[in-house]
């Protein structure tokens, strides 16, 4: 039977509803011996949380740093970039080479086959999220033996932008769904009955809206009593003191909003919690505000009024990775966000088609489940001899 592993190996927890529901699928299935290895203590209490009940045949691994220079090196570089996640592979090799298939959905675990040289582990790509970004869709994710996707929009998409053979790709549906779907945050607004906006930027100083907008947004909604307001924005974007990204680069020194915006009655502020990322705030939400966040497509699956923030002056017609700006109206720094919000909820079913038009392509969706469906695709792969993996979809 063979040995595969599901990783977990992040300074959050955002990305582990991606595989994890693939896991217990095959391990429910009995389709190989299933191990997820968690790389700490927060990742390792939300494994086992998500997975309740933890099916019989999966077993949980800790990964750490073994060598002095290791942990000295994480300890001081740890709060500007993420070195304790990349040093995790070099200590580890031993226990990567016994495995029969990676099951990873990050791009950083191509560092053992590129750097150190486990030319015949299998690494399948689950991806997380199912955005536009063209980081998404970068030349890397051809490296991977197997890629899962949530639709046939990324299919297209790793094909023609990042030169992924059909062959090495299956479409699956979204498998985060199968576990977050229903989950749905209890606050306690003094009026329940108003509508409720989410506020949910991206980290990326390049992309982002926070850092040119995201104190007007604040403010505005501070002062105003037509709206209860949550503000979660993606959970990197606090997570350091200082914020980098690599495509677009960028560094940018972070600073938390204010204390008076939570202390409002009406208003939610989140600044890195489980609920940030497991759906709880999308699934609650009458009106999103965002900007190149993923999440957005998370929201539309029940199709309502969103409103995006071009901080950046972006041309953003016609590029692919401002497909989803179609599902609301676009708005520049120096409008008012009331107004826009209002606005938002008065015209949303002029956009209710093309809503439903991006999902249908974002989303594949069968009587199966996602996770199983995903499950299926791996053991097919596994059995497969042939170093492409099979046949396509």
């Amino acid at each position: 039977m063979a040995r595969v592993c599901f990783l977990f190996n992040h300074d959050q927890t955002h990305q582990v509803a991606h595989s994890l529901p693939i896991a217990m699928a095959m391990a429910e299935q009995g389709m190989a011996e299933v191990v997820l290895a968690v790389t700490s203590d927060m990742l390792e209490q939300t494994v086992r949380s998500m997975a309740r009940p933890m099916p019989d045949r999966l077993r949980i691994v800790r990964l750490g740093l073994h060598s002095t220079g290791a942990r000295l090196l994480a300890r001081m570089a740890e709060g500007v970039v993420p070195a304790r996640k990349l040093l995790i592979y070099r200590d580890n090799l031993d226990f990567f080479r016994g495995l029969d298939a990676l099951v990873v959905s990050e791009k950083t675990s191509l560092l053992l086959k590129t750097r150190y040289g486990l030319d015949r582990l299998r690494i399948v790509h689950t991806r997380h999220g199912a955005g536009d970004r063209a980081i998404g869709f970068g030349p890397e994710s051809a490296q991977f033996d197997l890629v899962l996707v949530a639709g046939p929009k990324i299919a297209r998409r790793l094909e023609q932008d990042a030169g992924v053979a059909p062959e090495r790709i299956r479409i699956v549906g979204y498998s985060k769904f199968d576990l977050c779907k229903g989950n749905r945050a209890q606050l306690s607004f003094p009026d329940p009955a108003r509508p409720i906006v989410l506020y949910n930027p991206h980290p990326s100083p390049r992309l982002s809206s926070w850092y040119g907008m995201g104190e007007s947004v604040l403010e505005a909604f501070l002062h105003q009593d037509r709206f209860n307001f949550i503000f979660a924005p993606h959970v990197m974007m606090f997570e350091r003191n200082w914020t980098a990204t690599i495509n677009p680069p960028a560094f940018r020194r972070m600073r938390k909003p204010g204390p008076r915006y939570a202390e409002a009655p009406h208003m939610h502020i989140d600044l890195g919690s489980a609920a940030s990322n497991d759906m709880s705030y999308t699934n609650l939400a009458d009106v999103y505000i965002g900007d190149v966040s993923s999440q957005v497509y998370e929201f539309l699956v029940s199709p309502r009024p969103c409103l995006h923030l071009n901080a950046h002056n972006v041309p953003w017609q016609g590029d692919p990775s401002y497909t989803h700006w179609r599902a609301g109206r676009v708005i520049a720094p120096g409008e008012d966000i009331i107004a826009a919000v209002e606005n938002a909820i008065r015209t949303h079913n002029d956009y209710r088609p093309t809503q439903q038009a991006l999902l249908a392509d974002t989303f594949s969706v069968t009587d199966q489940p996602a996770s199983l469906r995903a499950a299926h695709a791996i053991d097919a792969f596994l059995q497969d001899n042939s170093p492409m993996g099979g046949a396509a979809r």
